[in-house]
């Protein structure tokens, strides 16, 4: 099994104000697949994507990538395999203001040891005329897609994308779903998606829904319907 997560759980504050944000989640990802977690606010699906993507670090449980522990790695070793394996997509886009969309996206390229051709990349998201523009020159979406250009110029094993429609209208929304559909099935990128948004289940190849820091379903699509075919 590619990604193994085993008996996660996860608490914040002391005494009487502790919250248990994850009780105990179990959860396999196949490599390459297309994973989406449900669940209302509070239900704890950032708190266990932070936990993969080694952002955050959890109480007790277990996760393995590839047969390796992240909890058997020190500090030195997380930032590296974080660099070299991971990359995230977040609501906010945190792009360097002063660079240009390609540079953007070179800034990522040099965290990988196998890097993707950025003049390829830049075509495949649709950026390429705009690859001299800085980030105050271009719309939301733009500014996404340079976003997910440099999560994933690295080629990274998995793409963790939290919200990343969340901050985009509905037709904006649609690219940027298709597109990670795109780079998913393109370059074979293990995708895990937290939304809000119910109709993205199904183009995802495995649901899990979370409610209270637990799994309440856990479920993969027959069928995945493309992402030019949501609607909501």
């Amino acid at each position: 099994m590619f990604l193994e997560i085993n008996e996660i759980k996860k608490s914040f504050g002391e005494g009487e104000n502790r919250v248990e944000v994850l009780k105990g989640i179990n959860l396999d990802i196949e490599k390459g697949e297309f994973c989406v977690l449900l669940g209302p606010s509070g239900s704890g699906k950032s708190t266990l994507l932070n936990i993969i993507g080694g952002i955050d670090s959890a109480d007790s449980g277990d996760i393995c990538i590839q047969g390796e522990r992240m909890a058997d790695m020190n500090e030195k070793r997380l930032t590296l395999y974080r660099r070299k394996h991971l990359g995230y997509i977040f609501q906010m886009y945190n792009l360097i203001p002063n660079l240009t969309v390609q540079e953007n996206i070179e800034v990522g390229a040099y965290l990988g040891d196998a890097p993707l051709d950025v003049n390829e990349l830049l075509h495949t998201l649709g950026l390429y005329e705009h690859r001299r523009k800085l980030p105050n020159q271009l719309s939301g979406g733009q500014q996404q897609r340079t976003a997910i250009g440099r999560a994933i110029v690295k080629n990274p094993d998995i793409l963790l994308c939290d919200e990343p429609t969340g901050a985009l209208d509905y037709n904006t929304s649609k690219e940027i779903l298709k597109l990670i559909e795109t780079v998913n099935r393109k370059y074979g990128n293990t995708v895990i998606m937290v939304t809000h948004n119910d109709a993205i289940k199904d183009m995802a190849d495995c649901v899990v829904r979370l409610r209270d820091g637990m799994i309440l379903k856990n479920y993969r699509n027959q069928h995945c319907v493309p992402a030019e075919a949501l609607e909501w």
